[in-house]
């Protein structure tokens, strides 16, 4: 089961579970954990409560990074709403990007083309890479291994330089629009793709052996961080930390889109649900996104057509009235988008459902209780949130 404090330890406990906690009696100290920019939990921080360096109670507080984009969403025109939705997750921006095209394509009717989906999904599993990559350094560095974020951060900024190829852009890339994407690949992508994956490839070997291997992170990570698999659906628990509690939830698998249903692919699991685990099952997706991103650019057909559908003005588009919820699987689990549409120039409603808000506000804040402070930082990264999903 998660953590919960122990009544014979508390006797300052109430009937409801919760502690009478006087600061002033001098029993129990005010610590805040966070924030830290960057990070896997960026600008996130705790209020814990702690009782000598053990935490009884622990707040979350999101902080004001990236924040509002729902509301600004509502007044901006479609293809104003662009640019802004990829800032809701910098390290996986690509995701957003696809949820919002193809929830406006749904309500305006729009077909893509068959090789602007192949690339699609190319952009989505290079995005995955590179968010499991911040995410092993992030995971390493709360234990005190930072050449691991250092080799993670090389073979990430190596996709960066395929997707600048691509795309123009590092970091925001604008790539996937509504009605396909921007560009075909360019001349020679493939073997630069090639050359990435292995030294990735190789990359991981040695991440395997110097953190997986280590006896210092397998003991401070074992058994740590426990999520009893019941609670996964209760919590909206979803990705990697409900593939880790033995639960094989993945959209890409369950409903797929785009063109996973033509790719080779089992989801990822594990069954011991804690720190160590959660990590590994995210190092090895790493490896299948890596066989997913060969898959796709061998079996991805020739151009025979406009990888952009013919759209209306863009400056005076109306859609018609609807709303649609557009999901996928992103790296941290279940990625959604719920559109409105009422036939003006400008979204409805626009709702993004994305994973960190139940795992680091509801689930952390039951976790953190009885952790021993040093390990607050390892499992605030094991949840792999992202803060701006959350004040979004």
């Amino acid at each position: 089961m998660l953590y919960q404090p122990d009544r014979s330890q508390y006797p300052d406990m109430g009937p409801d579970g919760k502690l009478d906690i006087d600061l002033s009696s001098g029993k129990y100290l005010k610590l805040w954990q966070g924030p830290q920019h960057p990070g896997i939990t960026g600008n996130m921080s705790l209020e814990l409560t702690v009782c000598g360096d053990e935490v009884v109670e622990g707040k979350v507080h999101v902080g004001y990074l990236h924040r509002g984009f729902e509301k600004l969403m509502e007044r901006r025109s479609f293809i104003q709403c662009f640019p802004i939705v990829c800032r809701i997750c910098v390290p996986e921006p690509d995701f957003n990007e696809y949820c919002y095209a193809a929830a406006v394509e749904e309500l305006a009717g729009i077909e893509i083309s068959e090789r602007a989906k192949w690339i699609r999904t190319l952009i989505l599993e290079m995005g995955r890479i590179n968010s499991y990559m911040m995410y092993l350094g992030g995971q390493a560095g709360a234990l005190g291994m930072g050449v691991i974020g250092q080799w993670t951060t090389y073979v990430r900024d190596l996709m960066l330089d395929r997707f600048e190829e691509l795309t123009g852009a590092r970091i925001y890339h604008m790539f996937i629009i509504p009605g396909g994407v921007r560009d075909d690949l360019p001349a020679g992508f493939e073997d630069r793709m090639e050359e990435t994956l292995k030294e990735i490839e190789a990359t991981l070997k040695d991440v395997q052996e110097v953190m997986f291997q280590n006896a210092v992170f397998k003991k401070r990570t074992k058994g740590i961080g426990y999520i009893d698999p019941s609670l996964v659906d209760s919590y909206g628990i979803t990705g990697p930390n409900a593939r880790a509690a033995g639960i094989a939830k993945d959209v890409r698998a369950d409903q797929p889109y785009l063109v996973y249903p033509h790719l080779d692919f089992e989801p990822v699991t594990g069954k011991d649900s804690d720190i160590f685990t959660r990590s590994d099952v995210r190092r090895r997706d790493v490896i299948m996104s890596v066989d997913l991103v060969r898959q796709i650019l061998s079996r991805m057909p020739k151009k025979d057509g406009p990888l952009m559908a013919k759209l209306p003005n863009v400056l005076h588009w109306k859609i018609p009235r609807g709303e649609t919820y557009i999901r996928g699987e992103c790296s941290r689990g279940e990625y959604g988008f719920y559109v409105v549409t009422d036939g003006s120039g400008y979204p409805r409603r626009v709702n993004v459902r994305g994973p960190s808000y139940t795992h680091a506000m509801s689930l952390l804040q039951r976790m953190i209780v009885n952790v021993n402070i040093a390990d607050v930082a390892s499992l605030m990264v094991s949840l792999h949130t992202y803060p701006p999903e959350i004040e979004r």
